[in-house]
């Protein structure tokens, strides 16, 4: 009988630091404007759970006011702007961590 034992998979480092992938996400305006992140009771702790399609915040644009939500299900690393701030279209609002994928992906020795 065989004994199956889970070795350490290896990372290795160079002089620009590690080759771990962490697999994140990134949500983003969807137009300019100022940006609002949902209320705290809502949505908006880092490390919380957050539903397909859940609102992470608004943006108040020339005329109209648009939800920001998330394209997938995953954690809440972190939001990357300000309540207030003024954002463009495609500018990097929070930083997800999708629940369908592994935390880390680093590469193994060949």
């Amino acid at each position: 009988m065989t004994k199956h034992h889970d070795a350490p998979i290896p990372i290795h480092a160079g002089r620009d630091g590690d080759d771990v992938r962490i697999d994140v996400r990134l949500i983003v305006a969807p137009i300019a404007g100022v940006f609002q992140p949902a209320a705290a009771n809502d949505i908006t702790a880092e490390g919380e759970l957050i539903a397909l399609g859940g609102i992470i915040g608004h943006i108040a644009g020339p005329g109209r006011e648009e939800p920001v939500t998330s394209f997938c299900a995953g954690f809440l690393i972190r939001l990357l702007a300000e309540s207030g701030e003024r954002v463009r279209p495609g500018q990097p609002l929070a930083w997800l961590h999708p629940i369908d994928r592994p935390a880390t992906r680093p590469r193994t020795a060949a």
